[in-house]
């Protein structure tokens, strides 16, 4: 599992750099004008995983309002919820649940380009394929059979760098691009 795991993030990593990002039919609606909420990358962990998120104090997100001006280049949260269960070593509960899945991130964009979920969510398909589409600030899950929804942050297979720092959205207040 391990190393299929190690395989598709190698392939996601050479495959970004030959898709081209597409435009998507959203964007004719316009640029999106609202501050966006980013998240990042908060720690590493067993088995190829990564925990992202904005509940650290030095992340400086804002799940209320949006934190980043729409006039900023930066990479979308993907993700692909596949079921895969959570590796021994993750402490999970409502504040870094398990998103049951991979996450990687696209080619920098322009925040005003995200003027729906349609809009982000083509993005991350057309980075990763079938399946993908923007992460979303309740992707975490925790509790038996991880049955409850979380927030705040998740832990995901993926191979995303420190401190990194991208488009996450936020399907309960109006702190996206598009809002």
């Amino acid at each position: 599992m391990k190393r299929m795991k190690q395989a598709a993030a190698l392939a996601i990593a050479l495959g970004l750099a030959l898709v081209p990002l597409s435009a998507s039919t959203a964007q004719a609606a316009g640029p999106a004008t609202h501050k966006g909420m980013t998240w990042q990358t908060l720690a590493t962990g067993p088995e190829g995983t990564v925990q992202v998120g904005g509940f650290a104090h030095s992340t400086s997100s804002d799940p209320y309002n949006g934190d980043t001006l729409p006039s900023v280049s930066l990479p979308v949260l993907c993700i692909n919820v596949d079921g895969s269960p959570a590796p021994d070593g993750i402490s999970i509960d409502f504040y870094t649940g398990w998103a049951g899945g991979t996450v990687a991130l696209s080619q920098p964009v322009k925040g005003s380009r995200l003027n729906s979920q349609a809009a982000a969510n083509s993005i991350c398909q057309a980075s990763f394929g079938i399946g993908w589409r923007q992460a979303e600030f309740h992707d975490g899950r925790y509790g038996p059979n991880l049955e409850y929804i979380g927030g705040w942050s998740f832990w995901a297979y993926g191979n995303i760098a420190p401190n990194a720092r991208f488009w996450t959205a936020i399907n309960d207040q109006q702190a996206n691009p598009w809002n």
